[in-house]
């Protein structure tokens, strides 16, 4: 820093380093990790093996490696729990990679941005739902003409518009898959937390000896993840991608990546867990662009199996390879696909829900009991209110 000594120089970057938990790694011209050092295991990097391939062990390296241009620049990627500004330093033969803790500025501006979109959303949905009710209705027509110098005209209007969005809401529900019981048991449960929600699911048989089974995410609340989350769905169950094969979750999510690439701030992204079973061999492969994981659950609650693979989320960033896991499906088992809604909830000491407790609560649920109910109640009495922070959406397969 230009000017400034260099005891002020130095105090500056510890404090940076304490203060964004910094962390780096050095990638040699063979792509191998030659160094690595700082917070590594804030951000999960602590068992980083040098001289081994880096992408191999830092999954958002996959795709952008080797780097062409340098400084290079990713704001507030998704670390688990985390979010990093990630920038590029090419000197010599050597890539640095450095990481920078941005996570309160994320929640705060998510929450911000959030609060500005919802309100932003809601004004648009009002407006189109009353332009196609102006349409159809001369009634309502004349309520709208009522509406500027009456407020007892407002109030119907809104409950007229409110009904139209449950109905809308409705919709989206109906585009949800029946619960089967034949050649296996398939339930779910969805709750969004708004009128409109972000997330939708969904299984069906691929050909006489696949079945797909899927759950999506869409960030944020209200018409646009709705729509989106619709348009997703329908991409999945028409198979409307060309040349995919729907029974290799690598390829639908590598596709669905390139299709669905966010162009602006403003774009939308999505997460997704996608799996194939073959009813033949009983083996299940799944696919994770940044969903939570899978839980498998053994024969009598024995043992509980976590099912993720490496992947980021649809639309953050091109050219991404997604991996894809393989696992046994014993006769008697259970498989539950769900949403960070269904475990992310505030509990009374302030801190949130794990995947881990609502493992624990399926592990030990009695077979053909009311799992799914009995933790969408728990979670209510837990945040004292019927409407919950984020959509809850599980679904679970009797094997």
């Amino acid at each position: 820093m230009h000017g400034l000594p260099a005891s002020v120089t130095e105090s500056l970057y510890s404090l940076i380093e304490r203060q964004r938990d910094l962390a780096y790694v050095q990638i040699d011209a063979a792509l191998r990790l030659v160094g690595a050092g700082g917070h590594l295991a804030h951000y999960g990097l602590e068992a980083l093996t040098l001289g081994q391939p880096a992408s191999e062990q830092v999954f958002f390296l996959v795709g952008l490696l080797p780097m062409l241009e340098t400084p290079f620049f990713i704001r507030s990627m998704e670390l688990g729990e985390r979010a990093a500004d990630i920038q590029f330093y090419l000197d010599g033969n050597h890539l640095w990679v450095v990481l920078l803790d941005v996570t309160a500025e994320r929640d705060a501006t998510r929450r911000m941005q959030q609060r500005a979109y919802d309100m932003t959303l809601l004004r648009e949905s009002e407006a189109a739902w009353n332009r196609r009710l102006e349409a159809a209705n001369a009634e309502l027509r004349a309520a709208h003409e009522e509406l500027e110098a009456s407020r007892a005209a407002l109030e119907r209007a809104h409950l007229q518009l409110q009904t139209q969005l449950a109905e809308a809401a409705g919709y989206v529900r109906s585009l949800l898959p029946p619960p089967l019981t034949q050649p296996f048991n398939a339930d779910w449960r969805f709750v969004p937390s708004e009128a409109l929600g972000g997330d939708a699911l969904g299984y069906h048989w691929i050909d006489s000896e696949h079945f797909a089974l899927y759950l999506l995410d869409v960030c944020g609340h209200g018409v646009g993840p709705s729509l989106m989350s619709v348009a997703v769905l329908h991409v999945l169950r028409s198979a409307s991608l060309r040349g995919v094969d729907f029974r290799q979750p690598a390829e639908v999510l590598s596709s669905l990546n390139n299709t669905y690439q966010m162009q602006s701030e403003s774009d939308l992204y999505f997460t997704l867990w996608y799996g194939v079973y073959q009813s033949a061999t009983r083996t299940l492969r799944y696919g994770c662009a940044g969903h939570p994981a899978a839980l498998l659950i053994a024969p009598g609650g024995g043992s509980v199996q976590q099912l993720k693979v490496r992947g980021v989320a649809i639309g953050l960033a091109e050219g991404v390879s997604y991996e894809c896991g393989q696992v046994s499906i014993p006769r008697a088992s259970r498989l539950y696909l769900l949403s960070d809604g269904t475990f992310e909830v505030q509990k009374p000491d302030g801190t949130l829900l794990a995947t881990r407790e609502l493992a624990e609560f399926l592990q030990h649920a009695p077979p053909g009991s009311q799992d799914m109910d009995d933790w969408l109640r728990h979670l209510r009495q837990l945040r004292g209110a019927a409407v919950l922070e984020d959509d809850f959406s599980i679904a679970r397969f009797d094997f």
